[in-house]
């Protein structure tokens, strides 16, 4: 992988994100107008336009793609190209994850979707939910039914959260191998 194949598939896919967000906000407007949502679906709380989604989405896409090309670039070829696969599927998870998370939620399945937010963090144990690939795909497909904004809020407490448990989860995993080893050792 090169430097040029990689801004490329960039390029492409921010502008696919681009077309594809002003395409329906531009359907909306001309039908029954472009959506807002209240944080907490609570009235009293501001109100935010899905109009804001034409600037969010394709800045979030180039932004965290330009961090994955930076990862790749580091990596030697033969790396690169499995790290490749493993982000690509990767964002597929967290594209499909949240597609659930945002049916089960407009579907009224409330048991569902108390698990699934939750079980994320529960993920985080394991493995690096925080990472670009999974905050995009998670964003992406939950803005179709919330919008741009609370989408990429919920993503960014999704991450910060799931650093700290992921983070504490790897100190925890040192500790009790570092024990285990001086054991084996005595």
């Amino acid at each position: 992988m090169d430097k040029q194949q990689l801004t490329t598939f960039k390029l492409l896919f921010t502008s696919v994100i681009s077309i594809t967000i002003w395409g329906m906000l531009i359907w909306q407007f001309n039908h029954e107008g472009v959506p807002s949502h209240y944080l907490f679906q609570n009235p009293e709380l501001p109100e935010l336009s899905n109009w804001w989604g034409g600037l969010i989405l394709p800045a979030l896409s180039w932004f965290t793609l330009s961090r994955i090309q930076k990862t790749l670039l580091s990596l030697p070829n033969e790396h690169a190209v499995q790290h490749a696969k493993k982000v690509a599927i990767q964002f597929i998870i967290a594209l499909a994850y949240g597609a659930m998370l945002s049916y089960a939620f407009v579907h009224g399945y409330k048991s569902f979707t108390s698990v699934m937010f939750p079980a994320i963090l529960a993920f985080a144990l394991f493995f690096k939910v925080y990472k670009e690939e999974f905050i995009l795909g998670f964003v992406l497909s939950m803005s179709i039914t919330f919008g741009a904004i609370l989408p990429m809020m919920f993503g960014i407490i999704i991450a910060v959260a799931s650093f700290i448990v992921h983070a504490i989860a790897q100190f925890i995993w040192r500790g009790v191998k570092s024990l285990t080893t001086k054991k084996q050792l005595n």
